[in-house]
């Protein structure tokens, strides 16, 4: 039996997530999930990739999301401490053009104040803002879906199981063994089988049962299947310290995890079918299977 391990909320995306024992599943995700974006001045997103200092940022949302904290443990020089921000957020202000890989979105602007903190932070002219009520983004895969500011659908989906493989691979090599927030999930499962892929137990147990797996119920909510998750060069950046850490895990992965449309791809996302409450130990029923495309 698989059940929920972990839920990590990321309230601004590309910045610290926090875990819960509890969260609401909305249409578009666990609540507040990628609800702010810290953008340049020209609207474009900002990301670990090239702002890996992102890591360090730690915000704190309130249940009704009316008010925002954001914490940052080290300063712009590296040491020290940099500092805590309140804001109370507005969903009134002006909306602002903002970039999304390419498409255009709109965002409310959080302020002056805001800019000003993550700008010094970061050492980049910078604003945070948020998505606006109206925001109406539909994200493809095999189950599209309504999706704030993440990368693409809802839901990011990871096992234990397939961790532990990879750190298995990544240990034959003679490379360091990875935590599981280099890659980001919104949920994390995990089953009381040993995590064996020559198992022949509960196949929810095995490694990537994740990419399997058409329709899960957990809680009180349900989850289709979108698609597998491409990974980028966020998972080099080590998200204690904000320094980027390379090759692995890509190289590793690029040995045995190339999806059959390309890319290097470890666990899975989903759009949410029915919105519900999740706790961590809900059970995780695998509905429907499919195949994996690898």
């Amino acid at each position: 039996m698989a059940n929920v391990v972990d839920l990590i909320c990321y309230p601004v995306k590309g910045c610290a997530g926090t875990s819960t024992s509890d969260a609401l599943l909305t249409p578009a995700g666990l609540a507040h999930d990628r609800s702010f974006m810290v953008i340049s001045e020209n609207g474009i997103f900002r990301t670990q990739r090239r702002h890996p200092r992102l890591a360090l940022i730690r915000p704190a949302i309130g249940t009704d999301g009316t008010r925002l904290t954001l914490d940052a443990a080290h300063g712009a020089d590296g040491t020290g401490r940099f500092g805590t921000l309140c804001l109370d957020v507005t969903t009134s202000a002006p909306r602002r053009d903002v970039d999304l890989f390419g498409t255009a979105f709109q965002g409310i602007d959080q302020g002056d104040e805001a800019a000003a903190w993550l700008s010094e932070f970061l050492g980049a002219p910078s604003r945070l803002v948020r998505v606006p009520p109206e925001h109406n983004r539909i994200t493809d895969g095999l189950t599209p879906g309504p999706s704030g500011y993440a990368d693409s659908s809802a839901v990011h989906l990871l096992s234990r199981a397939s961790l532990a493989l990879l750190n298995q691979r990544l240990a034959e090599r003679g490379a360091a063994i990875l935590p599981m927030n280099r890659f980001r999930p919104n949920i994390v499962v995990d089953s009381h089988e040993d995590h064996d892929h020559d198992s022949g137990g509960d196949p929810a147990a095995l490694p990537h049962a994740e990419d399997r797996a058409r329709r899960i119920s957990l809680g009180g909510a349900e989850l289709g299947y979108a698609k597998l998750a491409v990974r980028c060069a966020v998972t080099l950046v080590e998200q204690e310290t904000g320094a980027r850490r390379g090759p692995e895990p890509l190289r590793t992965l690029a040995a045995y995890r190339r999806a059959a449309s390309g890319g290097v791809v470890f666990g899975a996302k989903f759009s949410v079918i029915t919105p519900g409450k999740l706790s961590v130990g809900d059970e995780v029923v695998i509905q429907e299977w499919g195949d994996a495309d690898l």
